[in-house]
């Protein structure tokens, strides 16, 4: 099933424990401020190319309805901001699953977010493109 450009999906998101867990033990990582970004290419079971995670720290907002908001936030920016990403994942036909994991100390506003996400996802971009370059020599 093929969803409009408007949604986040379940098949989007990454929610098996499994595969939560093998992203945090083999998974690569960078810091793009305000994310840590962790990443693993991996053989998805869906149609879908990515699956994504958004967390924030519990130690560092007591509060879950700021950790929610924040986590909202993360996520519209994503929404909005990922066509260019899944176009080069099928593209390159790669399936990858990847973690958002919010660092910052303090709530950053929507716009900052949106900024870091992008930030993100072109950064990762260009690690994969690297890495598929690095297969193929």
């Amino acid at each position: 099933m093929a969803h409009s450009d408007y949604s986040f999906p379940k098949s989007d998101r990454l929610c098996s424990h499994i595969l939560i867990e093998k992203l945090f033990t083999e998974g690569n990582s960078f810091i793009c401020y305000p994310f840590r970004v962790v990443y693993h290419a991996t053989e998805l079971p869906d149609e879908t190319n990515s699956q994504v995670l958004f967390s924030v720290s519990k130690k560092r907002f007591k509060r879950a309805v700021h950790r929610n908001l924040l986590k909202r936030r993360c996520r519209e920016a994503y929404r909005l901001n990922r066509n260019e990403f899944n176009t080069f994942l099928k593209e390159t036909n790669q399936q990858i699953i990847f973690a958002c994991v919010y660092i910052s100390g303090e709530q950053q506003s929507y716009s900052s977010i949106q900024k870091g996400i992008k930030k993100s996802l072109i950064k990762l971009q260009k690690v994969l493109s690297e890495e598929s370059d690095h297969a193929t020599d």
